[in-house]
């Protein structure tokens, strides 16, 4: 990991002379839902935040590599009761985004973008009712969440909004008695404010 680390930074510090070069601070909003098989759940969406950092590189074509800490998570519900679990993740997310520039302006421009995101889980908390056979436990999380992000952003001066929407790839949830499955999807509109 602190390889990779290194090795971004270094590419940064060698494409500045060549490629355009942004660093700033974002913060954003989030809903998440839990996608799940378990027998007679319904699932609901959850509200989160995230704040972080990011970085461009690249004129009309671009690397956008993020750090932030985001929550995210869901509430499961017992169909036909009001029995109900609400699931809170705290997440360091680290997305490695390529993206194109529609538009490409002095003052505005128009961008959409994909790629990969890391999760990492650092907390977990479960609150509420048990609403399935095996109650949840909270050292039955996977450690790590893979996502794919898709969306679109629009640049005005130092200002960038960007929506997105992320498929959890991976199953983060893993009993020891059984093979349910858990997946973590997130709408994420979120404002940048470019500081480089």
């Amino acid at each position: 990991m602190k390889k990779i680390i290194i090795l971004a930074i270094l590419l940064f510090v060698a494409l500045q002379n060549y490629a355009q070069f942004d660093l700033g601070l974002k913060i954003g909003y989030a809903t998440s839902k839990l996608s799940t098989d378990f027998d007679d759940i319904k699932e609901s969406v959850k509200h989160g935040f995230q704040i972080g950092a990011f970085a461009r590189v690249g004129k009309r074509l671009y690397l956008q590599p993020e750090f932030y800490y985001s929550t995210s998570g869901g509430k499961l519900k017992l169909e036909g009761t009001d029995v109900e679990e609400e699931i809170t993740l705290q997440n360091i997310c680290i997305p490695a985004l390529i993206g194109f520039k529609i538009i490409n302006g002095e003052k505005i421009n128009l961008r959409i973008m994909a790629g990969p995101t890391a999760n990492f889980i650092i907390n977990q908390k479960i609150s509420g009712d048990d609403v399935v056979q095996d109650p949840l436990q909270d050292s039955d999380f996977k450690n790590i969440g893979w996502g794919l992000d898709v969306g679109a952003g629009m640049d005005f001066l130092f200002l960038a909004l960007d929506v997105r929407y992320e498929w959890g790839l991976n199953d983060i949830y893993e009993p020891p008695t059984n093979d349910q499955t858990m997946k973590n999807n997130l709408f994420i509109v979120s404002l940048g404010f470019k500081i480089f």
